[in-house]
């Protein structure tokens, strides 16, 4: 028998499942970490302990509690959140902790003066997107601007994936998919870095090597097999960002196929026949050649359940909240009350790339009670979800299949409110295990022992959620836009 690893490094959970050739789970770990969140508009991981140590100890517990021989797996893939930005000196080693994705608001100045220096118009041609929150290169000349010191030691930018995949192998590698995200120093017509356009943020030796997502991008070096249990030797594919290898677990392999990942952020994928050129959608190569990807995201989707049971639930047990908060709030009708709730708790990323945003709950009256408030929170979610879905209609890039996954699937609520408001119906596939299993085909591809569709064979389709019509939905989603709009001038009064 053979098999393959997958791990998957989340916004609060790494885990890990070895699969083998039949698409079969044999062995399943996981642990957590936390967000680190230093000061308003910022969020960071600890790359050594969040990041490296989640890989060891998930790979540690499934070889363990397999009982699989090491050199019974064939090969390695990770992936993890991102973009991220990981400033490391000469050995490979973290200079500071690494600064996370689009929820990271710390360089709008820099994308202020980015977008006015080159002119809006061609980054968004040159690099396939805006400068938002969401890109990279930003955040590294913040970096050179706020942290000299740092940027001085600094051998290597990296992102959370290329940082495990260097620790595995010694490689800096970076795949086109995750590589796009670092605008404005990569040209989505040439697929290659491009520092033309701000030569000023880094040199062309400070960036990873450019490959697909399922090339081998080196082998586990003899120190790291000591250190996670695998095999020295043991191929590495490149791997990619978790929504990517997530969409893959779920069978995104055609143009019209659509992921919604529910997790710590809505994050949604849309294979394209061609380049999606709009602002307020991002843009990347796909994870193999000739295919495109537009891409959006909510700031704080499942985040905002883990505060709203951690401010307002704190007497319900960890393990149960979750369903005691979705039971309670699935007695409460559509609309709750008139209650209307703005996710922007991290300010927003797609369509409004707006840092500046604010969450609240409007329209508070005596009769609200905590099963109102949840059930508000979640139609919000589906509010600015439904949002998204809206900007992708106005581009002409309508989802033929919308394919759902991650641990929010599992709250029937949220799943259903999603359909009910955007009007697309949902397919749920048997395995939800999510980007760790699209990791796992991510490494058989690479070593030659499967192909893409063989997903649709490891991953069947379990149900399908069917949008409904609700009256008080589409009475409310006018008046989520408008609240919207018609307090934006005070948040970000409120922000400055």
């Amino acid at each position: 028998m053979s098999y393959t690893l997958g791990v998957d490094i989340g916004t609060y959970e790494t885990k890990g499942v070895l699969v083998d050739a039949d698409g079969a789970v044999v062995a399943m770990a996981s642990t957590t970490h936390d967000m680190l969140v230093p000061q308003p508009g910022w969020a960071e991981h600890r790359p050594e302990q969040d990041w490296w140590g989640d890989f060891v100890i998930v790979t540690q517990k499934l070889i363990e509690q397999s009982g699989i021989p090491a050199d019974q797996i064939k090969a390695v893939a990770c992936s993890a959140i991102g973009p991220c930005m990981l400033p490391v000196d000469t050995d490979g080693a973290p200079l500071m902790n690494g600064v996370l994705y689009g929820v990271d608001t710390r360089a709008m100045a820099e994308v202020r003066t980015l977008t006015q220096q080159i002119g809006a118009e061609v980054v968004l041609e040159r690099c396939g997107n805006a400068l938002t929150s969401q890109s990279v290169g930003p955040k590294i000349l913040w970096l050179k601007n706020a942290r000299p010191d740092i940027y001085a030691k600094t051998a290597k930018v990296l992102s959370s994936t290329s940082f495990l995949v260097h620790r595995l192998t010694g490689e800096y590698v970076i795949d086109h998919y995750t590589a796009a995200s670092f605008s404005p120093l990569y040209d989505v017509t040439t697929q290659d870095w491009c520092l033309a356009l701000a030569p000023e943020i880094v040199t062309p030796d400070m960036l990873p090597r450019l490959m697909w997502s399922a090339e081998v991008a080196g082998h586990v070096t003899t120190q790291a097999a000591e250190v996670t249990g695998l095999a020295p030797g043991t191929p590495v594919t490149v791997g990619t960002i978790d929504a990517a290898a997530e969409a893959l677990s779920v069978g995104v392999r055609d143009a019209g196929d659509m992921m919604m990942m529910y997790g710590s952020t809505i994050f949604m994928i849309m294979l394209t026949s061609e380049r999606v050129r709009d602002g307020r959608l991002w843009y990347a190569p796909w994870l193999f050649p000739g295919q495109h990807a537009s891409m959006a995201g909510l700031a704080t989707s499942g985040t905002l359940t883990h505060w709203f049971r951690d401010q307002f639930a704190r007497e319900l047990p960890r393990d149960t909240a979750f369903p005691t908060l979705a039971a309670e709030a699935a007695t409460i009708a559509p609309g709750a009350n008139g209650l209307l709730f703005l996710p922007y708790f991290s300010g927003e990323r797609t369509p409004l790339h707006d840092p500046h945003a604010k969450g609240a709950f409007f329209g508070l009256n005596l009769t609200h009670t905590r099963a109102h408030m949840f059930r508000a929170l979640i139609e919000g979610i589906a509010h600015g979800t439904a949002h998204v879905i809206e900007t992708y209609r106005e581009v002409g890039a309508e989802p033929a299949r919308l394919l759902a996954v991650g641990g929010g699937t599992n709250n029937a609520l949220w799943v259903q409110a999603t359909s009910d408001t955007s009007g697309l119906d949902q397919i749920v596939c048997d395995k939800t295990v999510g980007a760790s299993y699209g990791n796992a085909l991510l490494a058989r591809i690479a070593i030659g022992d499967a192909k893409v569709d063989d997903i649709m064979r490891w991953n069947p389709v379990a149900r399908t959620i069917a949008a409904q019509a609700v009256p008080a939905y589409a009475k409310a989603y006018p008046l989520f836009r408008r609240l919207y709009e018609q307090t934006k001038d005070i948040a970000k009064e409120l922000s400055e």
